[in-house]
């Protein structure tokens, strides 16, 4: 394909930013496909965030690794210019799935633009920070690097999602998980009962409010969990009975009353059987996404130009701790069609689309605009600090 970005665009050619990616083509899919077979859960990414920091260390970064008190975190920093980009990598899979939402690509495409963007960084007025966020599936892995500083000073941030669609202003949920433990009085079911408060039935109780709570929400608030214990034996009154449980909001000013609302249930639940229980929160809350308008307008024209698929509009359809960043720096979040639609994340098959030949081209695709989403938006903020026009060609 021509690439009509080919000149000269404030110092920097724009087209040799893609032939970056195109020259460690090999490479970058490689590590995807590294990453994907071997996938790795939650504040366990030993290996996929090393991979990621070694390639970016043979690529003249220096890599901080751990970083920010996390042990598969790192940050990998190029460039002495005025304006700060980050670069988000998410490398954890799903407990039992391994990587069906994709977050092999998102950490190579990152990778992939950290090695487009790295040799012209000054030249552009860029310092490149790559931050490897662990924890995205479970954890908010984003909102503890946000709390220790990992995006301090940053200027505007981005990262690329997979998905079975095409969507450049993305939305999610704000999200709040609940961890739930009711303890109550072991007793035999028929030589004693009396002497009983059933744990388990402390849970149905909730369980049974909570469902007819949903009656009474609004269409674009969700509660849902499951039960991770019960008791062990039917001719025993459960002692102890827990459960796991995530809210959901359009955005984040509705999640405290939620809260509220769903923890009144499994306080009723214990009141009714005379049980104890015991509400606590295992991670921060995902905050919903706030997609900055300038950056996602730059990206949609580089999205065009490299001809990927006309985007659609979606709803919130999912959560993501990227959200947390965008409450702070600017930020966006495309996500690429990868499976056309057959299949999508969380799904068994959406592992093998992870590395399809579509899953291929949306990493570089991904890598390629966000590295010229990143150049272009830098040399608007020159611009506005030089008070001259120096737009794209």
């Amino acid at each position: 394909m021509t690439d009509s970005r080919a000149g000269e665009v404030g110092g920097v050619d724009k087209a040799a930013l893609r032939r970056r990616v195109e020259e460690h083509r090999a490479d970058l899919l490689a590590l995807g496909r590294r990453i994907h077979a071997h996938p790795e859960t939650a504040f366990a990414e030993h290996r996929a965030a090393a991979w990621c920091a070694d390639v970016l260390r043979e690529h003249g970064y220096s890599v901080t690794a751990p970083a920010h008190g996390l042990d598969t975190a790192f940050v990998a920093t190029i460039g002495s210019g005025p304006v700060t980009v980050a670069l988000a990598c998410e490398y954890d899979a799903l407990p039992g799935l391994g990587h069906a939402c994709g977050h092999n690509l998102i950490a190579a495409a990152g990778v992939g633009a950290a090695i487009a963007l790295g040799p012209d960084a000054d030249r552009l007025g860029l310092t490149v920070r790559v931050v490897g966020t662990p924890a995205e599936e479970r954890g908010a892995g984003k909102a503890l690097l946000l709390e220790a500083g990992a995006f301090d000073g940053v200027d505007f941030a981005m990262m690329v999602h997979p998905c079975p669609f095409e969507v450049a202003e993305f939305h999610s949920f704000a999200l709040g998980t609940l961890s739930v433990e009711y303890t109550g009085t072991a007793a035999h079911p028929s030589l004693n009962p009396q002497d009983g408060r059933s744990a388990a039935d402390a849970l149905t109780v909730a369980q049974v409010a909570l469902g007819l709570l949903g009656r009474q929400l609004p269409a674009h608030w969700k509660v849902h969990g499951i039960t991770t214990g019960a008791g062990s034996s039917p001719n025993a009154v459960p002692d102890r009975a827990t459960a796991e449980y995530e809210i959901r909001t359009s955005d984040a000013a509705d999640l405290a009353e939620l809260r509220t609302r769903v923890e009144a249930c499994f306080r009723a639940g214990a009141l009714a059987i005379g049980c104890d229980v015991a509400l606590t929160r295992p991670e921060p809350d995902y905050l919903d996404f706030r997609t900055d308008p300038t950056l996602i307008a730059l990206w949609r024209a580089n999205a065009r130009e490299l001809g990927r698929p006309e985007p659609i509009e979606r709803d919130a359809f999912a959560c993501t701790d990227m959200g947390n960043v965008s409450h702070v720096v600017p930020s966006i979040h495309p996500v690429l069609d990868i499976s056309g639609g057959s299949c999508g994340p969380h799904e068994p098959e959406f592992v093998a689309a992870a590395i399809s030949p579509e899953a291929d081209r949306a990493l570089l695709d991904g890598a390629v605009a966000m590295a010229w989403t990143a150049a272009d938006y830098a040399l608007l903020r020159r611009a506005e600090t030089t008070g001259t026009d120096e737009g794209a060609t």
